[in-house]
């Protein structure tokens, strides 16, 4: 016996809990389910990251992440506040550490005013020290919008809004095969299969094997997973600080370096590195998946990029395996950080698109077929522009798909 809907979004993450609720909002007949592989929603990216709400600092003008980032936080801050889920606006600083970073510190800055984050300041050494006594450096830029919330618990405020509205939440039910059949999509489960007239991909760290089942897989890209380490900063020591310290990124390696950040629990943490991940969801070092770490040493993209940023990455391996290494980077400027002070734990696996040419893909990237959609790349800022995103896809569902009018749209903040 098959389970039928009109819609089916695959993955049970932020984004695609986001985008149930959405189409919810906007066509509340529709007959919608969530189909999630673990028996828990947000057991991935979404329950394993640093919880930034991102102002929108580093992004190319005009890009989706640079839209969606503005527009999703204010949607998500509105939501948070109606629901009693806790937030603060603690401000971030991005610290130039060496002479050679200024002017990338300037070219950030540039970006960033372009981009409209409100409220920037670019600091020096004494004004470093006012918002973050225990930081060091030559120059900063300060950020005070920029925030911190817990997104698992943003995600399954989600799952409950899109279920007061008829969602169905099928968890513990994997995808493993996929095909059409009078009119209907079958979706081939570990559990019953389900039918369906259209389909929603948003499945992170598996979405370019999702897309090749429907036949929407872009062949020149590829999902790479990157591991990121965090250490935890001793209780004693929480006070080294007070928001987000971050360095300047490096613009030849496309990750933002290893930071300090104070969580919305209280904790403190530094990291995270950033080292290819030997399995999909390997979580820990020796999680080894021979699919999955085929699947990125074979693929040209990655070979490319690991020769281009060889030095790069080799350091980032050593951090991750020298507790001294790790804490020489984070000294640079918090200087006060000790060994001692450090727990390691926890750990998160990015789903990054990378291309054929070795390229890490830098936006988001929405593609589709005449039934299904995907969402085959949404890293950071993802989980802040989550309702931007989930906005986005029931828009082109109703396009594409025919879905009928929209009811208008209420204000995010109505219960």
């Amino acid at each position: 016996m098959s389970d039928r809907f009109d819609l089916v979004v695959i993955g049970g993450g932020i984004i695609g809990l986001a985008t149930a609720y959405r189409l919810l909002r906007r066509h509340p007949d529709l007959r919608l389910a969530v189909l999630e592989k673990e028996p828990e929603l947000a057991a991935h990216q979404s329950g394993h990251n640093s919880g930034v709400l991102h102002a929108g600092l580093y992004y190319a003008p005009g890009s989706l992440k640079a839209r969606l980032c503005r527009e999703g936080k204010a949607a998500l801050e509105a939501f948070a506040t109606a629901r009693g889920i806790p937030f603060e606006r603690c401000g971030k600083v991005v610290i130039a550490s060496a002479p050679e970073e200024l002017p990338r510190l300037a070219a950030l800055e540039e970006r960033a005013r372009a981009n409209g984050v409100e409220g920037l300041e670019a600091i020096g050494p004494e004004r470093i020290r006012e918002l973050e006594p225990f930081a060091v450096g030559l120059g900063g830029l300060h950020s005070p919008d920029t925030g911190i919330i817990d997104f698992r618990r943003v995600a399954l405020a989600y799952a409950a809004e899109a279920g007061r509205r008829g969602a169905t939440m099928l968890c513990g039910r994997r995808l493993t095969g996929l095909h059409r059949i009078d009119g209907e999509t079958v979706l081939e489960t570990t559990g019953e299969e389900v039918r369906t007239r259209f389909v929603i991909a948003c499945a992170g760290l598996h979405s370019d094997r999702v897309a090749a089942l429907t036949g929407g897989k872009d062949r020149t890209l590829r999902i790479v997973p990157f591991r990121g380490d965090y250490y935890t900063v001793r209780e004693a020591a929480r006070g080294c600080c007070r928001g987000l310290i971050y360095p300047v990124p490096d613009p030849t390696f496309p990750f933002l370096g290893i930071h300090v950040s104070r969580l919305i629990d209280g904790r403190v943490v530094c990291g995270p590195n950033a080292v290819l991940a030997f399995a999909r969801e390997g979580y820990r070092l020796g999680t080894v998946s021979l699919r999955d770490l085929a699947g990125a040493l074979g693929f040209a993209g990655f070979r490319r990029l690991a020769g281009r940023h060889a030095r790069t990455g080799l350091a980032e391996m050593w951090r991750g395996l020298s507790r001294r290494a790790f804490v020489r980077a984070v000294q640079r400027y918090v200087p006060s950080i000790q060994a001692q002070d450090l727990r390691y734990g926890p750990t998160g696996v990015r789903a990054q698109a990378l291309d054929a040419a070795g390229q890490l893909v830098d936006d988001f990237v929405l593609g589709g077929t005449a039934t299904v959609l995907h969402v085959l790349n949404a890293p950071s800022p993802g989980a802040t522009a989550s309702l931007a995103i989930g906005r986005m896809l029931a828009e082109a569902a109703a396009e594409r798909f025919a879905l009928g009018p929209a009811r208008p749209d209420d204000p995010l903040a109505d219960p």
